[in-house]
């Protein structure tokens, strides 16, 4: 057809109109709503925090108490990702989804009428745990990989940014709640959103795409081939033992486990544990500090979505290698920023770091899925992510030891960025990408 007649001009009006008036990909919905469970989950196990001082207060209970309870969370919450990973495919995404707000809910409605220290540990550490990491980082990861072949870095950073945000940017709400109302009302807004998000996640949550006639976003007939999953929950989990089984002693694996245990150590371990008492140190208020990690929160809603951008564009193991020396620098730079004060270059660590918060996440996702393919990408992820976990708990614990030994923070902050330029370091020398992992999208 000569595109130059009336006719033509006409007919390509006409099919522009219907482009726009074509409905958006489900996937972008599947995503949407994967990005308010990471958002409410990750705001749901730090929340502690902001309640173990006036629980201690109103129940007569110690500090040792309550850090049990959050030594338990941070292990329970690790180790739950990769179980969770081999579940997905027994269990599905929905059926997931909403089993984890059920245990949220549950759990956080409970501690409202807890008489005793070990209920606290049950619940908060194990219930809420493993509400949390069932619905954490790999579970985006998850969704993400089974309904995007184009976008999928980007979507895959913009869960994580979800992720990372939720645990920083609701602290001041949720503090705000426990000085109006007192810390049961905190718990109890936490299970009525839970209830709130069920029909949503009922709704519009899917399995696969092909659940509901469709291909991933950007993808072919062959992408959408589903994988065989485990024929029983015992089964799916005695899997994730099994791979990881398999793929412990490669140098791959050791290498992404191993750096994304520095990731934990110098983001949850350090900056959110002892941040706060580190700047109180120096004489900072605590509401100032806790409002810099609120800015670190925003900024990571760009760094990570930004990281997802890169990553499907750019080698991933050149992502990390800037990124973990980056946050090195910073972290070597806190101990001489630190004041009364907020000063201007303490303003640009603190926005360093919200960049960099969680931009590890997407390379480290596509370098999981590439060296270990995608049947067993998301339960190896589930791996790291457990490393991320543990390092966090170690970096928490040594950070208050070295604190109690020098009498000041300084030790652990420079150790944290020394293992952070390591981390960098040893990105460099992870295994290269197969073909299309970076592809443009």
């Amino acid at each position: 057809m000569d595109m130059g007649t009336p006719a033509a001009a006409a007919a390509a009006v006409a099919g522009r109109r219907r482009s726009r008036l074509r409905p958006p990909h489900r996937a972008w919905l599947v995503a949407a709503v994967t990005f308010l469970v990471l958002l409410a989950s990750a705001a749901f196990r730090s929340s502690l925090g902001i309640l173990l001082v006036p629980i201690e207060e109103d129940l007569g209970w110690t500090r040792a108490d309550t850090s049990l309870a959050v030594s338990l969370n941070l292990v329970v919450y690790g180790l739950a990702a990769p179980f969770a990973a081999a579940l997905l495919d027994r269990v599905g995404v929905r059926r997931t989804a909403v089993g984890a707000l059920l245990l949220i809910g549950a759990g956080c409605l409970a501690t409202t009428v807890m008489t005793a220290p070990w209920q606290l540990s049950a619940l908060w550490g194990a219930v809420v745990g493993v509400g949390t990491g069932s619905v954490a980082l790999v579970f985006g990861a998850i969704v993400a990989g089974r309904w995007f072949v184009a976008r999928r870095g980007l979507v895959v950073g913009v869960l994580g940014a979800a992720w990372a945000t939720g645990q920083l940017v609701f602290l001041p709400l949720l503090a705000a709640v426990v000085d109006a109302w007192g810390w049961r009302a905190a718990s109890l807004a936490v299970a009525l959103v839970c209830v709130a998000l069920l029909p949503v996640v009922a709704a519009v949550l899917r399995d696969r795409p092909a659940d509901v006639g469709l291909l991933p976003y950007g993808g072919t007939a062959e992408d959408a081939a589903p994988g065989d999953g485990p024929p029983s929950a015992r089964a799916a989990v005695a899997h994730a033992v099994t791979v990881l089984r398999e793929v412990s002693r490669t140098r791959p694996f050791l290498l992404l486990a191993g750096t994304f245990f520095v990731c934990g150590w110098t983001t949850n371990g350090i900056i959110s544990s002892h941040f706060v008492p580190a700047a109180h140190d120096h004489g900072m208020p605590a509401t100032t500090a806790a409002g810099l990690l609120a800015v670190v929160g925003v900024f990571d809603i760009v760094g990570t979505i930004g990281s997802g951008w890169l990553t499907d564009r750019v080698d991933p193991r050149l992502l990390l290698a800037v990124y973990y020396g980056l946050r090195g620098l910073a972290l070597l730079a806190v101990p001489s920023l630190l004041g009364p004060g907020v000063e201007p270059p303490l303003l640009v660590v603190v926005a360093l770091f919200g960049l960099d918060w969680v931009a590890t996440v997407p390379p480290t996702v596509v370098l999981c899925r590439t060296a270990f393919g995608p049947q067993r990408g998301g339960i190896v992820f589930g791996w790291v992510f457990a490393a991320h976990m543990v390092g966090a708990g170690v970096a928490a614990a040594a950070s208050g030891a070295l604190r109690a030994a020098s009498g000041d923070y300084t030790p652990a902050w420079l150790l944290a960025g020394a293992v952070a330029v390591t981390a960098a370091a040893a990105s460099l020398v992870l295994p290269r990408p197969g073909p299309g992992a970076t592809r443009p999208a």
